[in-house]
């Protein structure tokens, strides 16, 4: 794809932030292709697209004041299913699923009458087009619940209720078997999860639903449930320490079947948000994602052969790939390279057939000037390799160069290596850039996850500093110029490091945890059980609580912080922030602090992010020695 042409020096703002709209979510359904394209440039609203048929213009669904969202679990995702003749999307508004006919569309109808309590939400659909129907989850103070919803409107039907969570369901070809995943606090999805399946009555009810795997006596973390056109039930499990694709007959006494990828291969991920995808079946091929030490590749096998029968890896020019989705012909995935941001990628059934939407993904800068990430393998805080990736500044800036350290959000996320402006708007400004996968990321096996368990706060930090280390020693950054950012959890690592580790001199926080205690007994429903092994059990380990709050620690923190805050945020509430940056104050702490009227957790306004960008740039300016 020819890039822009970008006069030498400095990047600017407008180049790099809130420039692009992107694809979230595509979904292949026949020939057609419907996907949700967030629009930075409208207020950040997200909007239901549809491509007829290959090569064809897309049309928009829902032009105008519609917006998709979903704020089931906090986090959301799932934001629309379809069948050959109907999408429905949850309505950001409303909060209700509302249908739209693909063909011939007019104004999307709701479902239900508006939900005057905000507690009740929706999202991760399918349709039952047997039933005329929709499934999905609804989320309310009880807990989830797997409902349907007739489409011309009319009662709910309730399939399984009052769980703590629930969903990803999956309806086999021939509309008589549901799957689906539950899961039980104080459990986190990629901890412990259940495959639960159940044949349907004629009026759509459950027959006996039965768990499949799972369970106390079966632990394991189960992703994404998939059917193959031959009714054979597909899932991901890490019982064996990677997740790794499953499958089982039903109606046979057949087990469980492993379907091994490579060794070091994973094809699971953290299911913060509804709307993952990683497996898909096109025709009776089997297409998995599959992520080896950070980095991405798609694999296929026949579903018809034996099960030792070896994946191939299809050769593709990315190292970033996400939300799989494949009809009998073709297969779409969101895919980023490391001079390539994301696009939506299409891909042919001969190997080596691919092509690269030009509406998402345009590179302002050619692919010469991009500063490529190097995998750095560094001695973590438990004495276990730690990986991280890292941006060095341009060849002709001068060195030892200053480091952004990145601390990534979750904390059971992953440093990606697809091509972030964001990232080289600092590398263009002579800064290097690090990137860190610290103890407790994914993409390296269940291991790798658990080794945060009881020790966030610390290994996350030892693991950060101990690349900054590495790279001063190689004479690649300037020690008294090493600053760190994150968001969320990404945020509590910057402020825990600030606190233990001298080596960083200043740092900007996102939305971040401030005070465990406090957040553990306030934090919302999906999250609740989280800090049980992060930290450890409450209140039992409530000493250790304090000990890692940096609110309780704010003595021992000297280094300048700018703080950014959504106020409309429900996951780390306001306070959080406002609390600290109060007690930091009143110790004369040189602290900065902004606060976001209309932001939530993750900043979505393209006005907002390229705000945030330059608040950022300017305060490092300001509290770091000058070169």
């Amino acid at each position: 794809m020819a890039a822009v042409t970008v006069p030498p020096g400095p990047l600017s703002i407008d180049l790099v932030m809130g420039r692009e709209r992107s694809c979230r979510e595509p979904l292949l359904v026949g020939e057609q292709l419907l996907w949700a394209e967030q629009r930075p440039d409208e207020g950040g609203r997200t909007t239901l697209m549809l491509q007829q048929r290959p090569g064809e213009a897309p049309q928009d669904l829902t032009p105008g004041g519609w917006s998709l969202r979903t704020r089931v679990h906090e986090f959301g995702g799932g934001l629309f299913c379809a069948d050959p003749t109907m999408a429905v999307f949850i309505d950001g508004r409303s909060g209700v699923p509302h249908s739209v006919r693909l063909q011939s569309p007019a104004a999307p109808q709701p479902l239900m009458a508006p939900v005057l309590d905000r507690q009740i939400r929706f999202a991760d659909g399918l349709i039952d087009t047997q039933r005329q129907r929709w499934i999905g989850v609804m989320e309310s103070d009880e807990g989830d619940s797997l409902i349907s919803l007739p489409l011309a409107g009319g009662t709910s039907q309730v399939l399984r209720s009052q769980l703590d969570f629930c969903g990803y369901a999956a309806l086999s070809p021939s509309g008589d078997q549901l799957a689906w995943l539950e899961w039980s606090l104080p459990w986190m999805p990629w901890e412990r999860t259940e495959l639960w399946w159940s044949w349907l009555g004629e009026d759509g009810e459950l027959l006996g639903p039965q768990r499949l795997a799972g369970g106390d006596d079966d632990p394991q973390s189960l992703f994404q449930p998939l059917w193959s056109a031959s009714d054979q039930l597909l899932v991901a499990s890490d019982r064996m320490g990677f997740w790794t694709p499953q499958r089982w007959c039903p109606g046979s006494q057949q087990v469980w079947e492993s379907l091994p990828l490579p060794p070091g291969c994973e094809c699971g991920m953290p299911q913060w948000v509804y709307g993952m995808r990683t497996l898909a079946a096109c025709g009776e091929r089997l297409l998995a994602l599959a992520c080896r030490e950070g980095a991405w590749s798609l694999w296929q096998r026949s579903l018809k052969a034996a099960a030792a029968e070896p994946w191939q890896k299809m050769p593709l020019p990315f190292c970033e790939l996400s939300a799989l989705t494949a009809s009998s012909s073709r297969a779409v995935c969101l895919a980023a390279g490391v001079t390539q941001p994301t696009t939506l990628l299409e891909i042919g059934v001969a190997p080596g057939q691919w092509q690269a939407w030009e509406r998402f993904g345009t590179s302002p800068l050619p692919a010469a000037s991009v500063s490529v990430p190097r995998s750095l393998w560094v001695k973590g805080g438990d004495g276990h390799s730690s990986q991280a990736w890292f941006y060095p500044p341009a060849p002709d800036q001068p060195r030892p160069a200053p480091l952004l350290v990145r601390g990534h959000s979750g904390p059971t996320g992953m440093a990606r290596t697809g091509l972030s402006l964001a990232y080289q708007y600092w590398i263009s400004r002579g800064w290097a850039v690090v990137d860190v996968n610290y103890g407790g990321s994914t993409g390296f096996g269940r291991a790798y996850r658990e080794r945060l368990d009881g020790r966030w706060g610390e290994l996350d930090v030892a693991d950060c500093a101990a690349a900054v280390h590495q790279l001063i020693a190689a004479g690649e950054v300037d020690p008294e110029r090493v600053a760190i950012e994150g968001g969320s959890a990404g945020g509590f690592t910057t402020l825990a490091a600030l606190i233990q580790e001298p080596v960083f001199k200043a740092g900007v926080c996102r939305y971040p945890v401030c005070d465990l205690a406090s957040l553990q007994q306030d934090t919302h429903r999906f999250e609740s059980g989280y800090f049980d092994r992060l930290i450890g059990p409450w209140p039992q380990q409530q000493a250790r609580y304090h000990q890692r709050s940096p609110l309780q620690q704010k003595h021992r923190l000297g280094r300048p912080v700018l703080f950014i805050q959504g106020l409309q945020d429900k996951v780390v509430p306001p306070e959080q922030t406002e609390l600290m940056v109060e007690a930091l104050r009143h110790r004369g702490l040189s602290v900065e602090l902004i606060l976001l009227e209309a932001e939530a957790h993750g900043f979505r306004s393209g006005a907002v992010q390229r705000q945030v960008l330059e608040a950022t740039e300017r305060f490092f300016e300001r509290v770091l020695p000058p070169r």
